[in-house]
């Protein structure tokens, strides 16, 4: 039987962080006091998907998690009422 020099433990995987995919799809479903957004590639597939609060604060979190992913080109917005109203408003200039 022969000796073995390698470790039996593996080494932890690199914690990598994904380039952004180009030009993405963000699509957000509103609700009363959250929402729920995902990122999609051009071909469908879903990148990632998070939940946001429905606040001014949540709304820029919102945007800045989907440009990680890529180019925000396109957004799609599923509204109930009036609870997409703020998210759909141009930036207000101060």
């Amino acid at each position: 039987m022969a000796n073995s020099t390698t470790s039996s433990t593996s080494p932890a995987p690199k914690s990598r962080r994904r380039r952004p995919a180009g030009e993405v799809v963000l699509g957000v479903d509103t609700h009363r006091d959250a929402h729920v957004a995902s990122v999609l590639s051009l071909t469908g597939a879903v990148l990632a998907t998070d939940e946001f609060p429905a606040t001014a604060a949540g709304y820029r979190d919102l945007l800045k998690w989907a440009r990680k992913s890529g180019a925000v080109r396109r957004v799609g917005v599923e509204g109930t009422g009036s609870y997409g109203a703020s998210l759909t408003e141009p930036p207000r200039v101060r």
